[in-house]
């Protein structure tokens, strides 16, 4: 059963999932703009970098790892990341995250997912860019983010998982913002966790 959820909205993912929920992936996709060569004919695509990453914060709001495309894994092997797509090219999710739950350490309390445009471009610029997250045990969709029609910027907050009384909750934010990289993001993010 999908769980359709609302940006600010707060769901407990192992009740909407009906058991405990043992993995989840967060998925990016785009295709690159179609440029207008002379007189409409050729031109080609724009090559577009987007990149996803995961924070992952302790109950002091201090970061304990970030996975992203210059780190493609944690060293426990919880978190992983499939690789950087610089194009888009594909259907598809470009890249993903996946998180193993059930193996994070437990002075992790918060997941952070982001989404920026390393090459700088809007996500007005993007054809077809979304986010969203899956629930990795049955691959049915938790939350997504169409990225190109929300305006003229070039990151977004997607989404926090968080640990409260024992089980895995999420936020969803939805929260856009500009930066090249989730550094640029740490200063919106730190109020939300």
């Amino acid at each position: 059963m999908a769980i359709n959820l609302q940006k600010g909205q707060k769901i407990s993912l192992e009740k909407e999932a009906g058991s405990s929920l043992n993995q989840v992936v967060m998925g990016l996709g785009w295709d690159a703009l179609k440029k207008k060569g002379f007189f409409g004919f050729g031109g080609g695509s724009q090559d577009i970098d987007l990149d996803a990453s995961c924070l992952m914060f302790d109950e002091n709001k201090q970061i304990v790892d970030v996975v992203w495309f210059r780190q493609l894994q944690r060293k426990d092997g919880s978190i992983r990341h499939t690789g950087d797509n610089r194009t888009g090219d594909g259907d598809g999710d470009d890249e993903q995250i996946v998180v193993m739950l059930n193996q994070i350490p437990a002075q992790v309390k918060s997941l952070v997912f982001t989404v920026n445009s390393f090459t700088g471009q809007d996500f007005s610029q993007v054809a077809n860019a979304f986010c969203r997250l899956i629930n990795g045990d049955n691959k049915q969709e938790i939350a997504r983010y169409d990225l190109s029609v929300q305006g003229s910027h070039s990151a977004q907050i997607m989404a926090k998982l968080y640990r409260h009384n024992g089980e895995w909750k999420m936020h969803a934010m939805g929260e856009n913002s500009t930066g090249r990289t989730f550094q640029d993001l740490i200063p919106q993010i730190l109020p939300h966790l």
